[in-house]
């Protein structure tokens, strides 16, 4: 009847740590998601800075083209090339960089590293199950469970 009541004891304990080391995993993983969260947000605000920065290059553009094709329609003469030439590269430097920054947004994953720490303890809580039957014979000897 001691072999039974100390291996309830250390089963006990043996769950109460489980259950202290899974409170502490998901703790971690959601501190760990917090920060992840931050960090991706800072970034993407700064890539949306940087649209906003490209934005007022656009608008130019747009006003010198529109300027050049007024002076076109109504002078007929060749300072409205000059105007339409600036006003094509301003907006086609506004537009390439709006471009990029999207795409540089479009291409950032948010929460990897979080995803990646979740896959891992996955794997590792999957693996727990085989390597508790592997011990199991080391905590209870042969002919011990039968209260003999």
């Amino acid at each position: 009847m001691g072999l039974g009541t100390e291996t309830e004891r250390k089963l006990t304990a043996l769950v109460g740590r489980l259950t202290d080391g899974f409170s502490k995993l998901v703790t971690q993983h959601l501190t760990l998601a917090r920060v992840e969260l931050m960090e991706d947000a800072r970034i993407m605000g700064q890539d949306v800075a940087l649209i906003a920065a490209f934005v007022p290059f656009v608008l130019v553009g747009y006003a010198f083209l529109c300027g050049a094709l007024a002076a076109v329609l109504a002078q007929w003469v060749g300072w409205a090339g000059s105007l339409a030439l600036v006003g094509a590269v301003n907006l086609v430097g506004g537009v390439l960089g709006i471009t990029r920054v999207a795409m540089r947004l479009k291409s950032h994953r948010v929460m990897d590293e979080t995803t990646q720490e979740l896959e891992r303890s996955v794997a590792v809580l999957a693996q727990a199950p085989a390597a508790a039957a592997q011990a199991q014979p080391a905590v209870l000897p042969q002919g011990a469970g039968h209260g003999r």
